[in-house]
């Protein structure tokens, strides 16, 4: 019989929909170490992960595995090389919390130009005379640079547009017919609009060797007073350009849902800063994102299983190609 192992904690309705097939075997580790999940994958044929790191040592003891299903879009805990060398297919969610990243991404910025936690924290503290600050900003008319034209940027770009903000798209991968097709301007390289934007929205994967994409010479480039929202990766900033660029730089203020290291440490001087809203990478967890996820991630389980996994939420598509998985 084949079984599908559940490595982490899922919304109660994956649960009804694996009761739909008797054919099949399930295995719950809750929060699984990267030993245990190690000790647990021989002769598993499905695999839906959260947050335990996958790597080659787990891939060389998966005999049985047909798909590694990941209940997200993010793969940064699974050694990809590793899963394709062995013929494993890695599959993410697709659209499943896109919505969610980009409600978030679009929050954090609302919050940030509007200084909506300084304002609540006055009005706690009685502290009317913040009304004369004249803090609060606004978005429309404003030029917001998304970076990255992919499933949460392409929302990202609509939503910005119907708040009647100026779009800019960068993203090398698309083609400028495309971008402009859509009534967005459009620049190749994220950087060449950097002095253009009073906000500047990520929605791009790391790089592979986890080093930053913006750094003090990016910084450097931006507007006076513009705000910066990361909902993408946490390697995407340098963390100390970061700071320097919020106190002593052009930044006005920064959202951000990611960090390098999570939790961050205490003494991460960005902590320091009012300036800075912070989220605990929850973007795409809502209570909506979370059953879909949930949902795909077993449904790629299940069609891999039946041999009919849809290349569409691969990663590795090869693997299919080359008669693997």
């Amino acid at each position: 019989m084949p079984k599908i192992l559940l490595a982490g904690v899922f919304h109660p309705d994956t649960k009804a929909l694996l009761a739909e097939r008797p054919d099949i075997q399930v295995e719950t580790l809750v929060d699984p170490t990267e030993q245990e999940l190690i000790d647990a994958i021989p002769g598993c044929h499905g695999l839906v992960l959260r947050t335990t790191t996958f790597g080659a040592a787990a891939c060389a003891k998966a005999d049985s595995l047909k798909v590694i299903a990941r209940h997200g879009v993010g793969y940064d805990n699974v050694d990809v090389a590793a899963a394709t060398a062995h013929g494993l297919p890695l599959a993410v969610v697709g659209e499943a919390n896109s919505n969610a990243v980009c409600e978030h991404a679009f929050m954090l910025m609302l919050a940030t130009v509007k200084d909506a936690l300084p304002l609540d924290a006055a009005v706690r503290k009685q502290d009317y005379a913040r009304r004369n600050a004249m803090t609060a900003g606004e978005v429309a008319g404003k030029t917001i640079l998304i970076v990255g034209f992919g499933r949460i940027g392409t929302r990202m770009a609509k939503r910005c547009a119907a708040f009647d903000m100026n779009v800019i798209v960068a993203d090398p991968y698309v083609p400028q017919r495309v971008i402009r097709g859509n009534g967005y301007d459009y620049v190749e390289d994220f950087r060449d609009a950097l002095d253009r934007a009073d906000i500047v929205s990520m929605h791009r994967p790391g790089n592979q060797d986890g080093s930053p994409v913006m750094t003090g010479q990016e910084f450097s480039r931006m507007r006076k007073g513009a705000v910066l929202i990361n909902t993408a990766r946490g390697t995407l900033l340098d963390e100390d350009a970061l700071y320097h660029a919020l106190t002593d730089g052009p930044l006005g203020a920064a959202g951000l849902d990611v960090t390098r290291d999570e939790p961050p440490a205490p003494d991460l001087p960005l902590l320091s800063l009012d300036n800075v809203l912070f989220s605990p990478h929850i973007a795409g967890v809502t209570r909506e994102a979370f059953r879909a996820m949930g949902l795909r991630a077993v449904q790629n389980c299940l069609d891999a299983i039946d041999g009919k996994l849809d290349p569409y939420y691969l990663i590795n598509p090869e693997v299919l190609q080359n008669g693997n998985g």
